[in-house]
């Protein structure tokens, strides 16, 4: 890169900084060591020698155990050692003034004498190095180390915490994004590999088109969007679509989470939008994506004085997004599962051009999915990979390929090297209600009143015209705290539900239930589950599906966070509220009431079913509509015990 060689005021005021920086720096550097020397040194020096008197000198040398003495005649000091090897001591003195006989009494008891005569004119300088120098330059190579510890931890940043250009400094790096730069061809993903999304795809087709051709685009006077967003539940695929249109269109694909920007010191998060969007510039064309931007883009406050971290960074994008030239052909991207919380600004033209729903897969969709992961696994050759997809609406993509993996685990753990249907099945129960809890041991009663329940649910749905088939009944207890369950599986794909429709959803799910009041006169809280979502379901049918003869179509409530399965939240008075409370109730007693009639009418199959549930644990739906369905009334033979 070329410079045009001319510092502008900008530079000036980093390179003050710098220089400030480096003054402070060596100012810690020498108190710190001055400290220390001051408090550790002395100590050290007069631990190893032991001050003494004069007398208690001579009595030593008269008893024969000095064996060295050092005068010192800068300071009259008097420095003799007694002893040799490890037994050596060191002791110190003042000499006697003007006593002549020292020297002889020395000499009569053969000690070593010597004398020291300081030359305070040549070494003062190195004495100085060694003493102050050397320590300083340690200090000052400690904490350029410390720095670069840090700067790989946190990036690097130059002016603010920086010095000396080239790496020296303390806290710098703190405005570098942590973007993670990849090559096109690098990220190993492309449109092939992602199924059940093709809407998402043929949008973001143009993208990749324009990333691969811009002149077409530039002559004739079009430009392409600036960004595009990404919404839908978690787990359909946000980022493996934005890594497919950086595979597709062979461009650098810079990924960042949104939670990143987020600094606790004000102004960071905007260095690290300006550094990213930098490095963009640099490497364009290439694609920018930001993971959950709802992290960094939320909707700003009303107050007049708000001027928080957030906020700055927010403003930051805003700017960047505004600023750059998307004819260079950088493209931002960005994926959220909430878009009701970001700000209005950042969702108009010119920055965020396009919103594209990436949604749950449909069955075609779940199967597409299914069998690009199944790829990877080895399978035996009568997999149907379409009763998988049946058995799981409402998974997401990464929903399915758990199934995938979990099925594999399953295989391995039983001893085969090839994944079976039986495999994929039980893999579905695991990812919908947990492992088996073999730990959990119900007794006979507990056992019975289960399988009673689980069979309440099925009959219910059974009876019902256009209801979904029941594909397995269990009662095995599972991890997520399941003692049984029932499967429906659509055959075909729905995407309205009538008013009829969801009154018999309610009914099935107080099918368990009824069928514990109608056999054994009691309640349990085996039904807890079952009472929440037909409550969920006729709340929305008062006050978002305008299924209530009593309000008819006035939306009461308003859903919170839709692709996290946040509730509804009501929007009316609190007089209107209680009405709803008790259209709601009038509804759920309703399937109650519809239930309890329908396994009335059909007691006997009941307990047949039930007592052959309760004796397998687990039937098929196939075993389950051959018994519902005989009119010979044949059953297993059960003690007279087990019958009632």
């Amino acid at each position: 890169m070329h410079g045009t060689g001319r510092k502008g005021p900008q530079m000036d005021m980093d390179d003050n900084k710098r220089r400030r920086s480096m003054l402070i720096y060596v100012l810690i550097a020498i108190v710190v060591y001055l400290a220390v020397s001051q408090t550790l040194y002395p100590n050290l020096v007069s631990s190893q020698v032991t001050e003494t008197s004069y007398s208690q000198f001579l009595e030593d040398v008269d008893n024969n155990k000095v064996v060295s003495a050092e005068i010192d005649t800068s300071n009259n000091e008097i420095k003799y050692t007694e002893g040799t090897g490890d037994s050596q001591k060191i002791y110190k003195t003042t000499a006697w003034p003007n006593d002549d006989t020292l020297a002889t009494t020395l000499k009569d008891h053969g000690v070593d004498m010597t004398a020291s005569i300081p030359d305070t004119s040549g070494d003062l300088w190195l004495y100085m190095l060694i003493a102050y120098g050397l320590p300083l330059v340690g200090l000052f190579l400690l904490g350029w180390w410390a720095n670069r510890q840090m700067k790989k931890q946190m990036g690097d940043d130059g002016p603010s915490m920086n010095f000396g250009g080239g790496g020296f400094g303390m806290g710098g790096g703190l405005g570098r994004s942590n973007a993670k730069e990849v090559k096109g061809e690098d990220t190993g993903v492309t449109f092939k590999d992602v199924a059940g999304q093709d809407e998402a795809k043929e949008s973001l087709q143009e993208i990749v088109h324009f990333l691969k051709n811009p002149g077409k685009y530039n002559e004739i006077g079009a430009k392409c969007p600036r960004g595009a967003l990404l919404v839908g539940p978690p787990g359909t695929g946000k980022t493996l679509l934005a890594k497919a249109v950086a595979g597709e269109a062979g461009v650098p694909f810079f990924q960042i989470s949104g939670s990143e920007f987020v600094e606790m010191f004000v102004g960071r998060g905007a260095a690290k939008v300006r550094d990213l969007f930098k490095q963009a510039k640099e490497k364009a064309p290439c694609i920018v994506f930001i993971d959950e931007i709802d992290a960094v883009g939320k909707k700003r406050d009303m107050s007049i004085n708000s001027n928080d971290e957030r906020e700055q960074t927010l403003n930051q994008l805003l700017s960047e997004m505004d600023g750059f030239d998307n004819h260079k052909g950088i493209v931002v991207l960005a994926a959220t599962n909430r878009p009701e919380t970001l700000d209005p600004a950042l969702l108009r033209p010119g920055r965020f051009d396009r919103r594209i729903p990436v949604e749950l897969p449909d069955l075609a969709g779940r199967e597409a999915i299914l069998k690009i992961h199944a790829n990877d696994v080895k399978m035996e050759h009568n997999i149907d990979l379409s009763v998988i997809a049946r058995s799981t609406p409402g998974a997401s993509g990464a929903d399915l390929a758990n199934i995938i993996n979990e099925a594999a685990l399953r295989a391995v753990r039983y001893g085969r090297n090839r994944v079976s249907q039986e495999d994929l099945e039980e893999s579905v129960d695991v990812v919908i209600a947990g492992e088996k809890k073999k730990s959990t041991v119900l007794s006979e009663h507990e056992k019975e009143v289960v399988a009673y329940h689980e069979t309440g649910h099925a009959i219910v749905a059974a009876m019902q015209t256009g209801s979904a088939p029941v594909q397995k009944i269990t009662i095995v207890p599972r991890t997520s705290g399941a003692l049984g369950f029932t499967m429906q599986v659509e055959e075909d794909q729905h995407f309205l539900t009538t008013r009829k429709e969801a009154k018999d959803k309610i009914a099935v799910l107080c099918g368990g239930r009824a069928a514990e009041e109608l056999i054994f006169g009691e309640m349990t809280t085996g039904a807890s589950n079952d009472i929440e979502k037909a409550t969920q379901i006729a709340r929305a049918m008062v006050t978002q599906y305008g299924m209530s003869d009593k309000f008819g179509m006035v939306a009461l409530g308003q859903q919170r966070s839709r692709y996290l399965g946040g509730g509804a939240e009501l929007t009316c008075s609190e007089g209107t509220a209680q009405e709803v409370d008790a259209e709601v109730q009038a509804l759920v007693e309703e399937g109650h009431t519809q239930a309890m009639e329908t396994l009335k009418a059909n007691r006997f199959k009941l307990h047949e079913i039930a007592h052959y549930l309760q004796k397998k644990e687990t039937i098929t739906g196939e075993e389950f509509m051959k018994m519902l369905k005989r009119d010979d009334g044949f059953a297993p033979q059960f003690s007279a015990q087990s019958a009632q």
